[in-house]
């Protein structure tokens, strides 16, 4: 289980938001392989696209490939590099390519790591936190966790599996402490089905929330299973709608 939070603490990521300015959920598709993925991402009206920059990965792509799919964004869409236990030159190798990128840290990466790596704190990063599974799961002080992180740009919550990177698999939103100093971004077996309740669960947690989306929008395949690093542009469009459905109740009720 979560530890419970202590009291909250100030740092440079936890300012508070003007009433109402939280009210749109950010989002962002990630493990993107493909030119019409990436189009179909924007068209949807994504704020970020994610690359995978960790060869284990079955969506990985080379940093080559990332730049050659960034450089289809239009303004105002993000391309996010996620890294894993990376080595800090190259980090800023594949980020001098793509001067707009956020940096997305998966690994084992400290805060020293992530600062040095995210050009001694001028790119912004996110941070993921591996969120534990099951009530026999090592105990996870998520708030001291982001204490800790307190530069990251937003603190992404993803579930604790075996290896690293996203597993494509949900955790216990309920566990997670009522108030975090820190924006977060939810993540971790989100689909078109469960997205509204996870943002109407984990938004009043933090300072703002935005989601991260992968196995969740992908294209079957023969199998049934998703095909990784192919996205169905339809389920996109299904992914998207659901959180605006999410953004409109919070909406309602401000």
């Amino acid at each position: 289980m979560l530890h419970p939070p202590p009291s909250a603490s100030s740092s440079p990521s936890s300012a508070a938001l003007p009433a109402g300015a939280a009210t749109r959920t950010r989002i962002k598709i990630c493990g993107l392989t493909r030119e019409q993925d990436v189009d179909a991402a924007v068209a949807a009206g994504a704020d970020a696209v994610g690359f995978v920059l960790y060869a284990k990965s079955p969506r990985a792509v080379t940093p080559r490939r990332a730049a050659e799919l960034a450089r289809r964004l239009p303004p105002f869409v993000t391309p996010v590099l996620l890294f894993v236990n990376e080595s800090t030159a190259n980090v800023m190798a594949a980020c001098a390519d793509i001067p707009t990128a956020t940096v997305q840290f998966h690994g084992d990466e400290t805060p020293e790591d992530c600062r040095a790596a995210a050009d001694a704190g001028r790119r912004p990063y996110l941070r993921a936190a591996r969120i534990p599974l099951g009530a026999e799961a090592p105990a996870f002080d998520l708030v001291q966790f982001a204490h800790q992180y307190s530069h990251a740009q937003a603190i992404l919550l993803d579930a604790h599996v075996e290896g690293y990177g996203g597993g494509g698999k949900a955790f216990n939103w309920s566990l997670l402490p009522p108030s975090v100093g820190s924006h977060l971004v939810l993540s971790g077996g989100l689909t078109p089905a469960n997205v509204t309740d996870g943002i109407l669960q984990v938004r009043p947690r933090g300072l703002s929330l935005a989601v991260d989306v992968s196995s969740g929008v992908e294209a079957d395949g023969p199998d049934g299973k998703p095909l990784r690093g192919i996205k169905d542009a339809g389920k996109i469009q299904r992914f998207i709608a659901a959180v605006r459905a999410a953004d409109g109740h919070f909406a309602e009720n401000d």
